[in-house]
């Protein structure tokens, strides 16, 4: 199947379409928003060249399940997944930070950690730990929503100070992490996986808190394989994991990190098939189903009038 990297849709009663890394997402009469998860990827805040066949589709449908599976911890913005690669929803204000919690030292907390810092976004760490640790306890740390380029990390502090968030409202927003990270690590165990890392996001509809965008994806959250962790990180081994990071990792060693004067390697078909590959692994694993792969001749034709049809309900 070929990639969807780009849609250009117009439905009924359409206000605007904002394209962003990864979701194409049209504002239907500022009550409702169509997502559109397409099959492009990115890294470092970078979009890469290729897309990556059913890459939307597996994000899509990981984001439904888990939006599902939290609806009782706080009311989301799904109403139905019209399109395998597709979720319609409420038209929310963003709040203007994202949600990123921590369970173990990894990814770009350890790049930080191994460079000599002991507090990230405000939040002391501990001495001496090694890559791949579990923190004693899940750490919150909060990044600002940037249009462009890369998203800050900031405080709770900052934060408030700068008046992103209310305080009211982000003590309830660290209230929500942290139960919907409980229930994504619980349902991950089940698995065999651990919930390392992820981010959430939220906005406000009616004056009411509501979980956003996408959830527990391989995109939002990076996952280990709980077998073996013990052994691997006693051995100082790489863990097994689950995530976009594979990717990260072998952007940087073709010399690639989104600075500025890099080129982004070569894409093969190999490369590209072995990423498809990875991510419908990561959705049989997390999800514990057989992922169904949704042919079609036109993928874009499917997905417009699917979404048109849905529309024509609401």
């Amino acid at each position: 199947m070929k990639a969807v990297v780009k849609t250009n849709f117009n439905f009924p009663k359409q206000k605007s379409l904002y394209v962003g890394k990864v979701r194409d997402v049209y504002n239907i009469d500022d009550k409702y928003l169509a997502m559109v998860v397409s099959d492009r990827i990115s890294a470092f805040d970078v979009v890469l060249p290729e897309g990556i066949p059913y890459k939307g589709q597996v994000l899509n449908q990981i984001a439904s399940k888990f939006l599902d599976a939290t609806a009782d911890i706080l009311p989301n913005w799904k109403i139905a997944t019209p399109d395998p690669m597709v979720t319609v929803g409420y038209c929310c204000e963003p709040f203007k930070v994202e949600m990123v919690i921590r369970g173990y030292l990894a990814g770009s907390s350890w790049r930080e950690y191994k460079a000599g810092k002991r507090t990230l976004c405000g939040v002391p760490l501990p001495e001496g730990m090694v890559e791949n640790q579990k923190f004693p306890s899940p750490i919150i740390t909060p990044t600002t929503k940037a249009d462009e380029g890369h998203d800050e990390n900031i405080s709770k502090e900052e934060i408030i100070r700068q008046g992103l968030v209310s305080k009211e409202d982000y003590e309830q927003l660290e209230k929500y992490t942290y139960a919907l990270f409980q229930r994504g690590t619980e349902m991950a165990a089940k698995q065999g996986l651990i919930l390392v890392d992820t981010k959430y996001e939220f906005g406000k509809k009616d004056g009411k808190i509501y979980l956003i965008d996408e959830i527990h994806t391989p995109d939002s959250s990076r996952y280990f394989y709980a077998e073996g962790y013990e052994e691997r990180l006693k051995n100082g081994e790489k863990q097994r994991q689950l995530s976009k990071e594979f990717v990260r990792e072998w952007l940087m060693e073709n010399g690639f990190q989104g600075k500025e004067g890099q080129k982004v390697p070569e894409m093969t078909p190999e490369f590209v098939n072995q990423v498809t590959d990875r991510y419908i692994e990561l959705y049989e694993k997390i999800v514990g189903e057989k992922f169904v792969k949704s042919e079609s001749d036109d993928t874009a034709k499917r997905i417009e009038t699917n979404v048109a049809n849905f529309l024509k309900k609401l």
